[in-house]
């Protein structure tokens, strides 16, 4: 019995999520709740918070169980970044870490973030299910880093697939198995 994990994507939903209740109750909390892609509510330790009245910063620590992957034990970072203007728009940015796309084919924007479809619509359900006021008034940039990301990423393939900088940020289910 091998032990299950989170993706990549989860880990940055949720650090996501705890970014947004920075944002909207000026705490970060120790802990989180998450919604997983696959419907599942899963709670995620937060190891390191800051907040401002227009900026969260949040870090969960990827725990991929038994699976081998490079990317377990990767800090995921999200920064927040409340945008004026902005109305209900939640917009993407690779930080440090995470790639950029650089060919066509992958189904994502060519010189956008390494970060897929389905981690992309969770992370951005986890924020409006708890930044829906903020929303209402202005939009939000998610900025997703992970420290290290660039050497991990030259233990996968995504040089191959015209991912550089970092790794991607990938789950379809948000679990490891």
């Amino acid at each position: 019995n091998l032990r299950t994990g989170f993706t990549t994507g989860a880990c940055s939903a949720a650090a996501a999520r705890a970014a947004a209740v920075g944002l909207v109750t000026g705490a970060i909390p120790e802990n989180i709740e998450c919604l997983l892609p696959n419907g599942d509510r899963v709670w995620f330790p937060v190891i390191e918070a800051h907040c401002t009245d227009t900026t969260a910063h949040a870090v969960v620590i990827k725990d991929g169980g038994d699976d081998p992957d490079c990317t377990h034990g990767a800090h995921m970072t999200v920064d927040l970044c409340l945008k004026p203007g902005a109305r209900e728009q939640v917009t993407f940015r690779n930080g440090q870490g995470v790639g950029t796309i650089t060919m066509p084919g992958l189904g994502l924007e060519v010189g956008g973030p390494a970060i897929n479809p389905v981690p992309r619509k969770n992370i951005e359900q986890n924020v409006r299910e708890v930044a829906s006021e903020l929303l209402a008034n202005a939009g939000l940039e998610v900025t997703i880093s992970v420290p290290d990301g660039e050497l991990m990423a030259k233990k996968t393939l995504n040089d191959r697939l015209g991912i550089l900088g970092g790794i991607s940020i990938l789950g379809t289910t948000g679990i490891v198995r």
